[in-house]
């Protein structure tokens, strides 16, 4: 053996080289597979989806992270517990939509509608929900700190305190 062989022998525990890259290799997280069909699950972290019709799908637990979801139908969809982060859902028809702790920090959301949307616990930290529609959503336990509501329409939607009902007419802010 070579002086180079025998280094890679004592750098891998005396395995050959071909062994340990298999193992690495086969340890290493599954790709996102942006034609995988929708469900549970389902890793679609940086795939474009955008105009879908996703309505009523169960997509709970989900990568979403930076996917794009432009014009898209997920009315009645369980999206609770997805890591969407940096994903853009601008424009989607989203009502009656189930968003319990999922993570959308810095998420776009403008122009979404969300009417009836359950968001308890969501993480909304910095995403731009500029011109989105939030009537009637429950937002009780969402991280809003630095969450852009320019012109949302929170009219009759539970605050994060869990208690208090915005006033119709609310756009921008509870009132």
């Amino acid at each position: 053996m070579h002086k180079f062989s025998g280094m890679i022998l004592a750098r891998t525990g005396g395995l050959p080289f071909l062994t340990v890259l298999l193992l690495v290799t086969m340890q290493s997280p599954a790709l996102a597979s942006c034609t995988d069909p929708p469900g549970p699950g389902v890793n679609w972290q940086r795939c474009a989806m955008d105009g879908l019709d996703l309505r009523e799908m169960d997509l709970s637990g989900a990568r979403l992270r930076d996917g794009s979801f432009f014009r898209t139908d997920l009315t009645g969809s369980d999206l609770s517990d997805t890591e969407a982060s940096r994903s853009k859902f601008v424009n989607s028809t989203m009502p009656d939509v189930v968003l319990d702790g999922a993570k959308l920090y810095e998420a776009d959301l403008t122009k979404a509608d969300l009417t009836g949307a359950s968001m308890v616990g969501v993480d909304l930290r910095r995403a731009r929900l500029f011109r989105a529609n939030l009537r009637d959503a429950n937002l009780t336990d969402a991280r809003l700190q630095g969450a852009d509501l320019t012109r949302a329409d929170l009219s009759g939607a539970t605050w994060t305190d869990g208690e208090r009902v915005c006033a119709e007419g609310s756009v921008g802010r509870c009132n």
